[in-house]
């Protein structure tokens, strides 16, 4: 370590936590480099390239001034099953209003886009995924809104169709996610789930749609190839 840092980690982010922009997005360029998720090679993405060293990067520095995990700088295997059956079933989106909640490096929301969906809104309660998503969406050509903003604690979207990839592993989170879900299925919208069989993934509400075989990093997962699926969010006893 050099003056409280990790020795060869540069960083302007300012002491509290308040980093602008242009700050942020300088670490997710210093940070990771443009890759290509392996199930979804259409797209490209700023990701890290290790795994374990940025997520140590992470909370020996970011998180000492408040800042969460980097969740916005890898491409989970719910995420990249979800745009993989999007960019294969371009009429799933095609002319509709889409939602991509939680949506971290914003794969799931550029597949929407280059779908043809009418527009795409991805949002987050990370600021740094925010400007994650507005690089890559820059990156892929594609138009992409981005909302930070708590969406669970608004009514829900008018979209069309909404998309959550890996959102299942926490309980109080999952309990509201699918509250919030189920609030715009029952208003009309369709709603499509990306899960590698996270421990609190609602079952008991879902059809599956699709199967994959994603591989990811063990760094972040059990194993090196996460059986996926992608789900439709259905009426209760459906």
């Amino acid at each position: 370590m050099r003056d409280g840092r990790r020795e060869g980690l540069t960083s302007d982010l300012p002491a509290d936590g308040d980093a602008g922009p242009k700050r942020r997005r300088a670490f997710i360029l210093a940070h990771t480099r443009l890759l290509t998720p392996p199930h979804v090679p259409e797209i490209r993405l700023h990701l890290a390239d290790e795994a374990t060293e940025l997520w140590e990067r992470t909370e020996e520095e970011l998180q000492e001034i408040g800042l969460p995990p980097p969740f916005w700088a890898f491409a989970w295997a719910g995420g990249q099953a979800l745009a993989r059956y999007i960019l294969d079933r371009p009429e799933l989106v095609a002319g509709k209003r889409v939602l991509d909640f939680a949506s971290g490096s914003g794969l799931v929301a550029i597949a929407a886009a280059k779908a043809g969906a009418a527009t795409v809104v991805a949002t987050e309660i990370d600021a740094f995924a925010i400007d994650a998503i507005a690089l890559n969406a820059a990156e892929n050509a594609v138009t992409v809104e981005v909302r930070h903003a708590d969406v669970l604690a608004a009514p829900p979207s008018d979209a069309d169709l909404l998309l959550a990839g890996d959102v299942f592993y926490e309980k109080p989170m999952s309990e509201a996610v699918i509250a919030w879900l189920d609030t715009a299925y029952r208003a009309g919208a369709n709603v499509l789930i990306g899960d590698p069989g996270r421990s609190y993934l609602p079952r008991d509400r879902l059809q599956a749609l699709a199967d994959y075989r994603v591989e990811v990093t063990r760094a972040l997962e059990d194993s090196e190839i996460k059986h996926t699926t992608v789900w439709r969010l259905a009426a209760p006893g459906a």
